[in-house]
């Protein structure tokens, strides 16, 4: 950051301003989105932020770096967002078929995947070693819903210091409190039952994109997609679960799942989903078309990510919003191809620069 370039921008010059921030743009929307839990609230709060800046930037005296600057923007942004109840639970969708008692309720609606090439690019940004910013736990599905039922002050002190590594003191010079109080915090925070619960979530034996996992994957897929509910389930843990965001209802236990998975077969017969192979979070992904003799190349109906724990899948975490494969670059279903082919030799969308189908 050249001193004219912070002149130019404090000036009111734009173009400066955009040449200051945009290295730090993708990792500040991914801490929005930790924090947030939603893409869609991540992108509002970004733009408060970067506005939020632009406006204050005439006082930014250089006392701390430009990126913690925008660190404490973005944190006390989010922080305010959850206290004024700006992130409201999405409306819980009604079935169209009536489904099976569910073993639980979810109380983290607003969840959404996030695309993982936005992960790439905010790792490619961040400074430091990627694969410490970039580590598997600090954007699984099951770290950020941890994260969610987190008192937001604990959680904007675990994610400034344990996953981007700010020092206590510029911490506490973030959330306007005592280095003291933050490892307080701090200590809470990392003993938490939600956070240690995401702990014994991860996969003993991550392996990324692996062929292994995606071997793995596209055999779910194929029996996903052709309904067949033995083939799934033979695939998962005893405890594997599904999830269903923005709807509450969660299943547990084989019995659980088949059962679920057998109501909503039935409500559509002749019809059958169509999976595209994509990545979010870090795990394997697949955009859902709902296809039909009328329709083969299928309507949008929302995202599957999955959970691997060693050579099963441990989670299934079905995304209902239709307009999620957008995010994903994945908006012309017609020219996608189908996952029944060998997954070796299809292209995998990891991204691009909401109603429900069960």
């Amino acid at each position: 950051m050249s001193p004219s370039t912070l002149e130019r921008a404090q000036d009111g010059d734009e173009h400066a301003f955009r040449e200051l921030t945009a290295p730090h743009v993708r990792e500040l929307h991914l801490h929005c989105y930790r924090m947030l839990g939603s893409v869609a609230d991540a992108d509002d709060l970004l733009q408060e932020t970067l506005i939020a800046a632009w406006r204050a930037l005439g006082g930014f005296a250089g006392r701390a770096s430009l990126r913690a600057w925008l660190y404490r923007i973005a944190t006390n942004r989010c922080l305010n967002a959850i206290r004024d109840t700006k992130r409201r639970a999405p409306a819980e969708p009604v079935p169209p078929f009536d489904p099976p008692p569910p073993s639980r309720r979810g109380d983290v609606t607003w969840l959404q995947p996030y695309p993982d090439l936005w992960l790439e690019q905010a790792a490619d940004q961040a400074p430091g070693p990627a694969d410490s910013y970039h580590a598997r736990e600090t954007v699984e599905l099951a770290f950020v819903v941890a994260l969610q039922r987190l008192p937001p002050r604990q959680m904007a002190a675990l994610l400034l210091h344990d996953v981007l590594d700010f020092s206590t003191v510029e911490v506490a010079e973030m959330l306007g409190t005592r280095a003291t109080a933050v490892k307080g915090v701090l200590q809470r925070a990392r003993a938490s039952p939600a956070r240690v619960g995401a702990r014994s979530m991860r996969s003993p034996a991550s392996r990324g994109d692996s062929a292994g996992e995606w071997e793995l994957a596209r055999r779910f897929a194929d029996a996903f997609a052709a309904d067949d509910i033995d083939g799934v389930i033979d695939l998962l843990t005893d405890d594997a679960w599904l999830a269903m965001p923005p709807a509450p209802h969660e299943y547990v236990g084989h019995d659980a799942i088949g059962g679920f998975l057998h109501a909503s077969a039935g409500w559509r017969p002749g019809r059958r989903f169509r999976l595209v192979p994509t990545r979010a979070n870090t795990q394997p992904a697949f955009a859902c078309y709902l296809t039909s003799p009328e329709m083969p190349s299928g309507d949008s109906a929302g995202m599957l990510v999955l959970t691997v724990s060693d050579t099963h899948v441990s989670g299934i975490t079905r995304f209902l919003d239709h307009r999620l494969p957008l995010r994903f670059g994945l908006d012309a279903p017609r020219s996608l191809p189908d996952v029944s082919k060998p997954l070796g030799a299809l292209e995998v969308h990891t991204g691009s620069a909401l109603a429900t189908d069960w």
